[in-house]
């Protein structure tokens, strides 16, 4: 079987840190290949390295590298063009930070196909809705004038997958393609992509950290380390019998338990009642108002101390809507009100009073922190604004504790975000939020771009920080497995409205809603595949 894709002793460093070390693999037409380890371990930047994508200055990548015949390494631009794209597409891991936010999604994935395909008009708008159809993107024709900020996760994950997808390339790069999707999509999605690879012959190259999508997909596996492949064999082989203490660390790695039951006295301290939230649909060159989108339709319920909440359902269900008005970050009608105050109405100097104690972890954290300040001064900023008569040694101190309870190393603090590999840089969201000592905490996906080694102890985390401090979580999640570990309590979702409610238990167990049966089955289906 010829490769399409060749690696031979590739290296990349950063600086005088080795962050891959002799990698070498091959992939062949229509195989899939699964690249896994640990968040940092070297997966993102291989695959970069395939086609070139690594940043200039101290980056370079050493080694051999070809794709369906041509070097990479070395290439000429026009060389590197024309493979991206045309040859190879790529999947990013975090989709807000990979489409440009002031163009609608529609003129993005236009681009993608331009910089290949000479079309007509027609046929490029054509060309475009195919594409995110393909990616799953159902009501395409409506939202092609959308913008990325006004799409939900994993909207934003299909019109990445649309734009990598649109040139028919014959492999496809996928970081963690589906790492913003609920379990539904996840198992389309995926599905697509198999189909896609029998139909055309096209190869993929998928990086996860979820062994269950790579038991079910993946035909090889390689298993990376601090940069280097620990081990590497069949999918069947390797799961059957690790052969490296690491790989069954990985296999053995997931969410269990359960959260510490709530105080009986626990007081209510966050009260939600009919909370609706609204979007305006504009068209036009003066971008009027042609429609108004229900995002949230009269959700209600109560969170008391040190009780988590679990928020579930499809992608573009609401949560993360419902997570931000909770907060008074979206203007909703409705009631909302923390530690007995209605946010309404309050003046800024009040609303600024209440903000540290409700803090927030984004789902994509690459684009909530500023690429500009070490992450000392990323956690350090609350610190500035809502205790600023703390003296530097003080919230030095403060913000030192922070980075090593979300487990990063000491050096951490002087480094900038895109240093880190996307888990480490959910971890320093997470530190952000907890310096000021929150009372309440909106966890959008605070794990979705993690392996399951460090959910495991995210999730372990969490739990703690709940019991010392008594706090009190909206957890936002599409992984029902951390879910379950975590949450009391459970709201489920469906086009802005609340179709289930109850004990996590309860629904777990016997789910009475048609939909909420589906989410479960869906993830019982990826569960079952590394059984």
């Amino acid at each position: 079987m010829t490769a399409l894709l060749q690696v031979e002793n590739l290296s990349v460093a950063f600086g005088a840190r080795r962050v891959v070390d002799d990698v070498s693999f091959t992939l062949a037409a229509g195989q899939t290949l699964a690249l896994v380890g640990e968040s940092g371990s070297g997966k993102s930047v291989t695959a970069l390295s395939l086609l070139g994508l690594l940043p200039s200055g101290g980056h370079n990548p050493t080694g051999r590298i070809l794709l369906d015949g041509e070097a990479v390494i070395g290439a000429k631009p026009a060389t590197l063009q024309r493979l991206r794209g045309g040859v190879a597409g790529m999947v990013f891991q975090e989709p807000m930070s990979s489409l440009n936010p002031l163009h609608p999604i529609g003129r993005q994935v236009a681009e993608a196909i331009r910089l290949h395909r000479d079309l007509a008009r027609p046929a490029l708008r054509a060309a475009v809705l195919a594409a995110l159809e393909r990616a799953g993107f159902a009501d395409a024709a409506s939202r092609l004038d959308a913008y990325p900020h006004q799409l939900s996760g994993g909207q934003r994950q299909r019109v990445v997958i649309a734009m990598a997808l649109a040139n028919h390339p014959k492999l496809l790069i996928a970081d963690e393609p589906t790492t913003a999707l609920d379990v539904t999509i996840q198992n389309r999605i995926l599905d697509l992509l198999a189909g896609l690879r029998a139909a055309s012959g096209m190869a993929m190259l998928l990086i996860t950290h979820d062994l269950r999508i790579v038991r079910r997909y993946a035909d090889a596996v390689c298993v990376m380390r601090a940069g280097r492949i620990v081990e590497a064999g069949t999918v069947e082989a390797v799961f059957a019998a690790p052969a490296h203490p690491y790989t069954r660390a990985l296999l053995g790695a997931v969410p269990h338990g359960a959260p510490r039951p709530v105080r009986q006295d626990a007081a209510t301290l966050v009260e939600v009642a009919g909370l609706s939230v609204d979007f305006s649909a504009k068209a036009g060159l003066l971008r009027r108002t042609v429609a108004r989108l229900r995002a949230v339709d009269d959700v209600s319920f109560s969170l008391r101390a040190g009780e988590t909440l679990g928020l579930v359902g499809e992608s573009g269900s609401g949560k993360s809507t419902i997570g931000f008005a909770t907060l008074g970050l979206l203007p909703a009608t409705g009631r909302v009100a923390f530690a007995g105050t209605a946010l309404a109405g309050l003046d800024k100097q009040s609303m600024r009073a209440l903000r540290a104690r409700m803090q927030i972890v984004f789902q994509d954290p690459f684009s909530s922190l500023s690429p500009r300040l070490s992450v000392a001064e990323i956690v350090a900023e609350g610190l500035r604004v809502h205790e600023a008569q703390l003296r530097p040694a003080a919230r030095e101190a403060r913000v030192r504790a922070a980075l090593a309870e979300v487990g990063l190393p000491e050096d951490a603090a002087g480094r900038y975000p895109h240093e880190f590999s996307g888990g480490q840089r959910q971890r320093i969201a997470i530190a952000r939020a907890i310096v000021l000592k929150p009372d309440f905490l909106v966890l959008d996906e605070p794990t979705s771009a993690l392996d399951m080694t460090v959910q495991a102890q995210i999730v372990a985390l969490l739990r703690r920080l709940q019991q010392e401090h008594d706090l009190a979580y909206l957890f936002i999640s599409h992984d029902l497995g951390v879910v379950r570990a975590l949450a009391h309590r459970l709201i489920v979702l469906r086009a802005g409205r609340l179709v289930e409610e109850g004990a996590a238990e309860a629904i777990f167990a016997a789910p009475q809603h048609a939909y909420t049966r589906e989410l479960i089955a869906a993830s019982g289906a990826l569960d079952r595949q590394t059984s």
